[in-house]
């Protein structure tokens, strides 16, 4: 079964008004349970178009699934994407309150800046160097709008849920690509000072650069193009962590720079 035009736009209704009321809904898989990838898209478009239309603006675009482990886990068959919103963003070193929380898991990533347009169906890893401005680490808190997690895996519930993003952290220390090499990239993830996850840059599609010109031309499918100043989440170099109050998360991306944060209020 595929899902009317109404029935996609319902389900961007309450995925929007869940995250504006903070009441969880049920996963859209378990509701529609004949849902497929491209319900998920289409409700994804339409969540964009809503919150736009509420005053919201578009800040980006992430990639998830990047792993071929964590596709393999979630039986997921491809990477998937998200639009990143303006209110996601935080500030390095932030403490967030347990109010904007839901399920929260933390992952360390290369952010990359673009400074100039970049879409269609044949950008390659040339074109996304072109269109890069700088780079940065990030630390992406996974989070959803959901109540618990759908009967399918969670992958077509995160396609339509904006790829699963709560909020994003920038390390404040651009670099620019030439003084990288991406897929040497180091990545720890620290959790109350103990080293919990590690890796490099090339679990990310073998080079972040490709995963952004995956995202590039997928995005292409949509009509949709990342544009000047946009901010792109590359994918995780690590599986996601869980994360509660009172966690002290400091990922450590070497070599270019350290980034932390802290959940608010005592552990659990």
């Amino acid at each position: 079964m595929t899902l009317s035009h109404q029935q996609r736009q319902e389900a961007a209704a309450a995925l929007v008004s869940a995250e504006q009321q903070r009441q969880w809904i049920d996963p859209l898989t378990a509701t529609h349970p004949g849902m497929t990838d491209a319900d998920a898209y289409a409700i994804s478009q339409l969540v964009t178009q809503q919150k736009v239309a509420r005053g919201h603006m578009v800040k980006g675009h992430k990639v998830g699934y990047t792993s071929a482990p964590m596709r393999d886990r979630f039986g997921a068959s491809e990477p998937d994407y998200g639009t990143l919103f303006d209110t996601w963003f935080i500030d390095e070193g932030s403490e967030i309150p347990l109010s904007r929380l839901n399920r929260p898991w933390v992952e360390i990533e290369i952010a990359f800046v673009l400074s100039s347009r970049l879409g269609g169906p044949d950008v390659n890893a040339a074109d996304v160097v072109l269109a890069t401005e700088f780079v940065m680490p990030a630390i992406e808190i996974v989070d959803s709008r959901y109540s618990r997690d759908g009967p399918s895996g969670g992958v077509i519930d995160s396609i339509a849920d904006a790829a699963s993003c709560g909020l994003v952290a920038l390390g404040g220390r651009p670099l620019p690509l030439a003084a990288l090499d991406l897929k040497a990239v180091k990545g720890e993830l620290y959790l109350n000072d103990e080293l919990v996850e590690s890796g490099t840059g090339a679990a990310v599609m073998g080079n972040p650069i490709n995963a952004v010109a995956w995202l590039a031309r997928k995005l292409a499918q949509f009509d949709v193009s990342m544009e000047a100043g946009h901010t792109v989440l590359s994918g995780s170099f690590i599986a996601a962590v869980e994360v509660g109050p009172g966690d002290h998360v400091l990922a450590r991306l070497a070599p270019m720079a350290d980034i932390e944060l802290r959940i608010e209020g005592p552990p659990a």
